[in-house]
């Protein structure tokens, strides 16, 4: 429930320990806890407490979904003026959505336990959909497709390797890059969908970490975007990183929710953003998906519009043909978390696979398997593999669909074909 005591804001009730259970967890996994902007005496409170056993916070885990399926109560509001009880709000979509969250948890916490969870088990239970192999004749079909679209003579893996690496962003150019291409895309966004009054980003570039960006959201309607430098940006995927990461991708859907959700519904569940739950497959999802929303299915010669001034070359008639023929090899991301994970590989070995598959530089395989191999991020792929091609036949080229992604409680169900109609 929401006690008031003055300005303060005090949540109870299942909301509140779904909130302290998520928080406690991500004591066991750094980086577990994407984002939080909930009361702060929850976090402070979970960070001067000594970590819970992960046996213990499964008990909790395995107590609130069967609380939740008792129906008790998620929240009572006591301030003036107003009736204990629940949320005059509360469709049963909260719930839905609140149970999937809490199976994520409970698995996560399985695993930190010391229970055997297969990998194919983990992703289903924590993202919502089962993961699968993608048959390598697939890859090969988009080599021979590659040979064609990718400029140059040689062997492909090579000479698309060293075309690729050509995209290179200047390193004294892609702040501005990146601001050109924010400024563009936050007016797309907000005539798209609308953004909420004195949302903003801000934008910081790093290294020695396994992604290539990250979005902070700090609450307040406030993102800081990351961007990992480790490898020369390419231009051939800067307007995505943007889009993905701002708008209209991460920053637009917390900014959004976190108006939309906890603060006009009351739905303080939201405040929280958990690694290993089946909100982060549609995030992922949705955020891939926005800058053909906002731009269109070929978003090159946008690109090629704020990269000429600045004198960073991009043909985008290029960049398209290569992107038509490598969308397949997506995959490669898919079989290598199950040749880490199921069949355990050597991790140099799979990265040798990635770099063939993938047609990757090797350092770029590297990245990619540690990203596979940190405790974190392990399962996570799926919402890649996954996630684009659910919200895309979710979307259907209706924007108004894109809206429902980046504003309502909806969980990977959600999106299924069934689901299509108006």
């Amino acid at each position: 429930m929401l006690r008031r005591v003055g300005t303060l804001v005090v949540v109870t009730g299942i909301v509140e320990r779904y909130l302290s259970l998520g928080l406690a967890t991500g004591r066991h996994l750094p980086g577990l806890v994407d984002a939080y902007y909930g009361p702060p005496s929850l976090a402070e409170r979970a960070a001067a407490e000594p970590p819970r056993r992960p046996a213990a916070l499964l008990v909790e885990a395995r107590s609130l979904l069967a609380a939740l399926a008792a129906g008790e109560p998620l929240g009572v509001v006591e301030a003036a003026g107003e009736r204990p009880g629940d949320s005059p709000d509360e469709p049963a979509s909260r719930r839905r959505w609140l149970h999937a969250q809490l199976v994520g948890v409970a698995t996560t916490l399985r695993r930190l336990a010391g229970e055997p969870v297969g990998y194919a088990e983990e992703v289903e239970a924590c993202y919502g959909v089962r993961p699968a192999r993608v048959p390598e004749e697939r890859f090969l079909e988009a080599h021979r497709t590659l040979e064609e679209a990718v400029p140059g003579t040689g062997p492909l893996p090579e000479r698309l390797v060293a075309w690729r690496e050509a995209q290179a962003i200047p390193a004294d150019r892609l702040e501005r890059v990146i601001a050109s291409l924010a400024e563009d895309l936050r007016a797309r966004t907000d005539a798209l969908c609308g953004l909420p009054d004195g949302e903003a980003i801000e934008v910081e570039l790093v290294t020695g970490q396994p992604w290539s960006g990250f979005n902070y959201y700090l609450g307040g309607c406030r993102s800081r975007i990351a961007v990992n430098v480790d490898l020369p940006v390419l231009a051939t995927s800067i307007a995505q990183l943007v889009a993905h990461e701002a708008y209209p991708g991460h920053h637009t859907e917390h900014s959004r929710k976190e108006v939309g959700l906890v603060r006009g519904r009351r739905f303080h569940e939201e405040s929280l953003f958990l690694v290993g739950t089946p909100q982060c497959l549609l995030a992922e999802g949705l955020a891939d998906l926005g800058l053909e929303v906002v731009v269109g299915r070929r978003p090159e010669r946008f690109t090629a519009d704020h990269l000429r001034p600045l004198g960073i070359a991009y043909d985008p008639d290029v960049v398209a043909a290569v992107a038509d023929a490598g969308e397949a090899l997506a995959g490669v991301r898919a079989n290598a978390a199950f040749r880490l994970h199921e069949d355990g590989a050597d991790p140099a070995t799979v990265a040798g696979e990635v770099a063939r598959f993938g047609l990757l530089a090797s350092s770029r395989a590297d990245k990619l398997v540690a990203f596979l191999t940190d405790p974190t991020w392990r399962a996570y792929t799926t919402c890649y593999v996954e996630g684009l091609p659910r919200c895309r036949s979710f979307v259907d080229g209706r924007p108004e669909r894109f809206a429902r992604l980046v504003t309502e409680q909806l969980v990977p169900a959600d999106l299924a074909p069934s689901d299509l109609a108006p």
